[in-house]
């Protein structure tokens, strides 16, 4: 029987069962090509009569001894694995070009390598005195890390059997090439191929690999998304270009929390650590100004305070501009609307800007009062008590929702130097400090904190 024909695009990774000029999913041109699989063999329907091993099992009460971690030394790398690294797991590390990911992984694999764990670095991309370079500039030239540059996976694996290292980086998975797959490098079969042929070379032999991976356009990891089902580990480096702060945030982690984020500081001798980002991000609020609002979210396990900005202001045009940094810009259009229809606040004929101090991206829906009340502090040209802390969900009918771990937000606000918050009724204060101001819905935040009908 021939074999059935499958084409993929190689920006998105959407399969089709024929060729054509212009992907249907995400709209590439001259991006289809043939997908061949990974391995061919006699079409059984059946596995046939030979019978495999048994299966050993357990129940649910079963204990087993958590995995033993190493520290890289840097905290914030730790906190977003969850702890340190697990040998035998397989990490994907994602981010735009430019943003740091290879002078982070330099950086971890030799702080693993201080920590007396055999540390391999293979980059496919750049020459070993380029990488070289990089070192002394970040003062790691004295590190024990082996360095090796290549793309041919099979010559990869066979080095990796021989030295048997604790860590492998391999930069970047997109770079990979392995000659059973009929293809292009960066491909969606090669980059599916490499993925399962390390992922599976760290589980056999107990070395933990962090495979780094380019992304598209919109942000996600190029290639079949079903690189990211065989990690263990999928994080994502984060930041905008005229910022200094990165943002390395685990979007999944199979053994610690997801959402936890780690906050670096780009400098001349490389990434910095932020202990307290919280007080980064509000390093450069000035004096309050109509429209500033600071909101005390929570990233993963970390209260973090981070200023909004809104502005306000008439516009020239027949249809109104709504420009969001940092944030969703549908939630933006919901809460107009909840201000319109609920309040009778029209925002009609205005320009309404948003963006979100420092370049970090806020996705909780607690973040909904501290947007409202940022957007009516720059339309009434009223400035916030510069002490007051808000956080709270809006629901469509104008109601405030309760947000989880209020205690953890208000002892953040509290070292911090603030004294009061703007929360919704019924929220879980755990005796905090601060002069709480429950609100019952987004009329009475109108009302009593801008004194609006």
């Amino acid at each position: 029987m021939p074999r059935s024909l499958t084409f993929a695009c190689t920006a998105c990774g959407n399969v089709t069962s024929k060729w054509s000029g212009r992907c249907e999913a995400c709209g590439e041109w001259n991006t289809i090509v043939e997908e061949t699989p990974l391995s061919t063999g006699p079409e059984k329907k059946t596995l046939g009569a030979t019978r495999g091993a048994r299966l050993q099992l357990t129940d649910l009460a079963h204990e087993d001894a958590p995995p033993p971690r190493t520290g890289s030394g840097i905290e914030e790398l730790d906190r977003v694995l969850g702890g340190g690294l697990v040998p035998a797991s397989a990490i994907l590390v994602g981010g735009d070009p430019g943003i740091g990911k290879s002078t982070l992984l330099l950086q971890a694999a030799a702080g693993f390598a201080r920590k007396r764990l055999t540390s391999l670095y293979v980059s496919g991309e750049e020459a070993s005195a380029q990488v070289r370079m990089r070192a002394q500039r970040l003062g790691l030239s004295d590190a024990p890390v082996k360095l090796a540059t290549a793309t041919a996976l099979r010559d990869i694996l066979t080095t990796l059997e021989t030295e048997k290292p604790d860590l492998a980086v391999i930069d970047s998975i997109q770079t990979m090439w392995s000659d059973t797959v009929d293809s292009a490098p960066g491909s969606v079969s090669q980059v599916r191929a490499a993925a399962h042929e390390l992922t599976q070379f760290a589980k056999r032999r107990g070395t933990a690999v962090i495979l780094v991976g380019h992304v598209t356009k919109e942000g996600q990891i190029a290639g079949p998304r079903v690189v990211e089902h065989m990690v263990d580990t999928v994080l994502y480096f984060e930041g905008e270009r005229g910022h200094q702060f990165r943002i390395l945030r685990a979007v999944k982690n199979r053994f610690g929390p997801a959402d936890e984020i780690g906050v670096f500081e780009m400098t001349g001798q490389g990434l910095q650590q932020v202990s307290n980002p919280s007080a980064l991000f509000l390093s450069e609020r000035d004096t309050p100004a109509p429209g500033s609002v600071v909101f005390a979210g929570i990233e993963g396990t970390r209260p973090v305070l981070v200023e909004f900005q809104a502005l306000v202001a008439p516009t020239p045009h027949s249809q109104p501009r709504r420009t969001v940094v940092g944030w969703d810009g549908g939630r933006l259009a919901m809460i107009l609307a909840v201000l319109e229809a609920r309040c009778g606040i029209p925002f009609a004929g205005l320009d309404v800007y948003l963006n979100v101090a420092g370049g970090l991206k806020i996705a909780e829906p607690a973040a909904d009062l501290a947007v409202a009340t940022a957007l009516l502090s720059a339309r009434e040209d009223a400035s916030l008590d510069p002490h007051t802390v808000v956080f709270g969900e809006i629901s469509l009918s104008g109601a405030l929702r309760p947000v989880g771990q209020t205690e953890n937000r208000l002892k953040e606000a509290g070292k911090l130097g603030f004294s009061s918050a703007i929360a919704p009724e019924r929220s879980k204060t755990g005796g905090s400090a601060l002069t709480l101001r429950p609100m019952r819905d987004l009329t009475q935040v109108v009302g009593e904190i801008f004194g609006a009908g």
